[in-house]
């Protein structure tokens, strides 16, 4: 499969823009795209904590990740060896490059490393919406360093880049259905509560089947000796006011 001209043209804009930039910019986009990779591993691992004192489903999204992340990876990986993209450091004429071509027969597009990047992020994002912001944008980034260090096209890493945010999601919202009975299990032996935590607990009242600190229903206050019963001011008619009336007697003045 041959690059689109575009793509080809976008390549060597950007890969000549790179070539400008100092060298400690060259070694942080060379070391920063598998850095980045690190980060996201490190992620998986504060999502696994964090969803310890979570319910069920949210520990299962987040043991889930992981597998999410490789599904994609495997469907870029099977996708390369069918299209058989060759990389453009070698196929475009002139191509300047910072980090090293990759061998003969490791295939462009799509990217893995933008796939990775994407499905990583998209992973926690379902198991962990608040990171949003952060972990989207960070795996973009990752995708475009891949461009300008000249190993990759734009469409490549626009495609692993798309791969990984709509893969990783499914599977993971797959795969929770049976994780999420499979810890609910687990919680209730002891080596499971350790590696999931007890999940959420509620402390309950002695018999009372309501967690504790859960404000009750005031019961009516009974009327005191000798109080009128309290009347509701819609049965105040006015005829209830004149009877109250005593009757005049005698002939009208």
């Amino acid at each position: 499969m041959g690059a689109p001209d575009f793509s080809a043209d976008l390549y060597r804009e950007i890969t000549e823009f790179a070539q400008g930039t100092p060298s400690w910019v060259h070694s942080a986009a060379d070391v920063g795209t598998d850095g980045g990779l690190l980060l996201f591993a490190v992620l998986f691992v504060v999502g696994w904590l964090r969803a310890r004192g979570l319910d069920a489903r949210a520990m299962g999204l987040a043991l889930a990740a992981p597998f999410a992340m490789v599904s994609a990876y495997l469907v870029s990986e099977v996708s390369k060896s069918f299209i058989q993209e060759e990389r453009p450091c070698r196929a475009v004429a002139g191509a300047v490059h910072i980090a090293a071509c990759p061998a003969q027969g490791d295939w462009s597009f799509p990217s893995n490393h933008a796939t990775i990047a994407a499905a990583s992020a998209a992973a926690i994002v379902v198991a962990w919406r608040a990171m949003a912001p952060l972990v989207l944008p960070l795996a973009a980034l990752m995708a475009f360093s891949r461009v300008f260090v000249g190993v990759h096209y734009p469409h490549d890493v626009a495609a692993g880049y798309l791969v990984g945010v709509v893969v990783a999601p499914a599977v993971a919202l797959v795969l929770v259905l049976a994780l999420r009975p499979l810890v609910e299990a687990m919680r209730g032996v002891a080596v499971g509560a350790v590696l999931l935590g007890p999940g959420p607990s509620a402390v309950r009242g002695p018999g009372l089947g309501v967690p504790l600190g859960t404000p009750r229903p005031r019961a009516a206050a009974a009327p005191m000796a000798g109080a009128a019963a309290p009347m509701d001011d819609a049965s105040v008619t006015m005829p209830d006011v004149m009877g109250g009336v005593p009757p005049r007697r005698g002939p009208l003045p």
